[in-house]
C-alpha cells in the first residue's frame, strides 16, 4: 500500500501495486512536475558533460570534444531557462494548494431529494431491517461518532474471517465497497447485508412485508417515490442516505484551500514524511485511499494473512476509527503506522517520525452536520 518516492510530483515506480483488476509487479505513474532537486541533478549532469568535453579538447579528440562542449553547454543554458520559465511558483498567501498536492479536498455532499434522504435515514436506523429486530444499519455504523464502531464484526459468511467494521463516512468516494472491494454499488451492498445470516439475517421480502404494515412508513414511501415500499425504492432510499455521508471541512482540507495556519509545523512535517516515504502512492486522491487494490505484508507480516489482496482503506477520519487493519489487530494509530512502515516499506521508523505522521493523520478528521467526527465509545 506504500511505496518509496523521492518526489512531490514526478514519475514514481512502486513495487507490487495492485490496482483495478490486477496484480502488477510494478507500476509507473506520472503524478506531477519534478521536484527542484531533480532539475539540479540534471543540470549537474550536463555540466559534467561540458567538463569532460573540455578535457577532450586537450587530447587527440579535438572535434569530438568541441562538439560535446557545444551541445552540452547549449542544453545547459536551455534547461536552465526552462527551469526558470516552467518551474512551479510557490503558492501565494491565501492561494489554493489543492492543484499541487496528491490529496484533494472532500466536496460537499451531492444534492438529493429531501424526501428520499429523510426516508433513507429513517430506514438506516430501523431495527425492522434485521430478522430478529435487534440490529439496524446504525448498530455498526454510528453516524453520530465515526461512522463505524470500535469492534471487529463478522462481515462475511463462513468460512471467511472476521473483518474490522469500515466506516460508512465517505464510502461514496471509494471505487469499491468493503475490505475486499466486492461491491461497486450501495444498493447491492445493502441487499447483501440484509441477506447475510451473520449480519441482518433477513430478506428483502421480509423487510418489505414489515414496512407495509406501518401506515406512517408507507406514507413516507409515497411521498418520496409515489408508491408503497418495494425492493427498488427500499434499496434506493438507503443508498441515497449513505451517499450523503461525506465529511468535508477537515483542517487538512482547509490547508489545501490556502489556510496556511490550519496545520502546525509538526503536522506539515508529518505530511512531508507521508509523501517522501511513499505512503501517498496508495493513500492519495480525495479519500486518501479507497481507489485501488493492494497486497499487504510485502516485506513482512502485517495482520491476518487472508485475504492477501485488499481494497486500500481511506484514511479520512482515521484518528477516530480504531482499531486498525482489516482484522482490527492494531489498537492504536501509532501502532498501525509503525507496522505499516515495516510491512509495506521495509522501514523502521523512529518514534519522532511516527508521532509526526500520526499528527498529520489527525488533520484528516472532517465534520458531519457541523460536528467533528469523533471516536465511538468503548
Amino acid at each position: 500500500m506504500i511505496e518509496s518516492s523521492a518526489t512531490s510530483g514526478s514519475i514514481v515506480t512502486k513495487p507490487a501495486i495492485l490496482a483495478g483488476n490486477g496484480m502488477v509487479a510494478n507500476e509507473t505513474r506520472l503524478v506531477g512536475t519534478p521536484v527542484p532537486w531533480l532539475w539540479s541533478f540534471t543540470l549537474l549532469s550536463l555540466a559534467w558533460a561540458c567538463t569532460i568535453g573540455t578535457r577532450l579538447l586537450t587530447d587527440a579528440g579535438w572535434m569530438r570534444g568541441r562538439r560535446l562542449v557545444a551541445w552540452g553547454c547549449l542544453a545547459l543554458l536551455l534547461l536552465a531557462d526552462s527551469v526558470v520559465a516552467q518551474g512551479p511558483d510557490p503558492p501565494s498567501p491565501g492561494g489554493t494548494l489543492a492543484a499541487e498536492e496528491p490529496i484533494t479536498p472532500i466536496p460537499e455532499a451531492p444534492p438529493a431529494d429531501p424526501a428520499k434522504l429523510a426516508l433513507g435515514e429513517r430506514l438506516f436506523n430501523d431495527h425492522r431491517l434485521s430478522h430478529d429486530g435487534t440490529r439496524a444499519c446504525s448498530t455498526c455504523h454510528d453516524v453520530h461518532t465515526n461512522g463505524a464502531d470500535n469492534q471487529r464484526t463478522i462481515d462475511q459468511e463462513e468460512p471467511k474471517p472476521d473483518f474490522n467494521t469500515p466506516t460508512v463516512f465517505n464510502a461514496a468516494l471509494n471505487f469499491r465497497l468493503n475490505w475486499e472491494g466486492n461491491f461497486r454499488l450501495f444498493e447491492a451492498h445493502v441487499q447483501a447485508s440484509l441477506e447475510n445470516p451473520a449480519i441482518m439475517a433477513t430478506s428483502i421480502d421480509e423487510v418489505i412485508g414489515k414496512l407495509n404494515t406501518d401506515p406512517d412508513i408507507v406514507r413516507r414511501f409515497h411521498d418520496a417515490y409515489h408508491r408503497s415500499p418495494d425492493r427498488a425504492n427500499l434499496l434506493d432510499a438507503i443508498a441515497t442516505f449513505e451517499r450523503s455521508l461525506l465529511t468535508p471541512g477537515s483542517r487538512f482540507d482547509r490547508w489545501l484551500g490556502g489556510e496556511t495556519e490550519a496545520l502546525t509545523a509538526e503536522e506539515r512535517n508529518g505530511y512531508e514524511l507521508f509523501k517522501s516515504l511513499g505512503c501517498v502512492s496508495c493513500h492519495q486522491g480525495v479519500n486518501v485511499g479507497g481507489n485501488l487494490y493492494q497486497r499487504h505484508g510485502i516485506f513482512g507480516p502485517l495482520a491476518a494473512p487472508k485475504p492477501e489482496i485488499l481494497r486500500v482503506p481511506s484514511l479520512r477520519n482515521v484518528a477516530s476509527t480504531a482499531p486498525y487493519f482489516h482484522d482490527g489487530s492494531a489498537p492504536t494509530l501509532d501502532d498501525a503506522v509503525r507496522k505499516m512502515a515495516a510491512a509495506q516499506l521495509d522501514q523502521d521508523l523512529s518514534q519522532h517520525q511516527i508521532q509526526a505522521i500520526v499528527a498529520f493523520l489527525g488533520t484528516l478528521s472532517g465534520t458531519f452536520r457541523g460536528h467533528q467526527v469523533v471516536a465511538s465509545s468503548p
